[in-house]
């Protein structure tokens, strides 16, 4: 049995910076990313356009990395969505117990 030294990335940004993230983070060490498209409902979303209540849009990006580069492009992807200005959006790193499907990047840690 292998042991997996992968973690998951998970970035909620403002519609439309994915692309920038994705950019950066592929600068700090990640192979790709996948991105989703979602909805905030955090306090600072509650805007209204004609007393009709606005509902943000949001890039989700899911990037599997190695442990070695988390911290890397975490502050990559921090700095790309300015996350520390308020309500730009949320970065995270969950660790990857058991994962399949990536076995390219298995391949890739066997040869270093």
């Amino acid at each position: 049995m292998q042991i997996n030294n992968h973690d998951l990335i998970v970035t909620i940004v403002r519609r439309g910076y994915a692309d920038q993230i994705v950019k950066a983070s592929k600068q700090a060490g990640a192979e790709g990313a996948t991105i989703l498209y979602g909805r905030g409902s955090g306090i600072h979303e509650q805007k209204k356009l004609l007393g009709i209540a606005i509902e943000p849009e949001k890039d989700i990006i899911l990037t599997v990395i190695h442990r070695d580069k988390t911290d890397a492009a975490l502050t990559a992807i921090s700095e790309a969505g300015e996350l520390d200005k308020p309500a730009t959006g949320i970065a995270f790193a969950l660790e990857l117990k058991k994962v399949r499907g990536i076995s390219h990047l298995l391949k890739q840690q066997d040869k270093q």
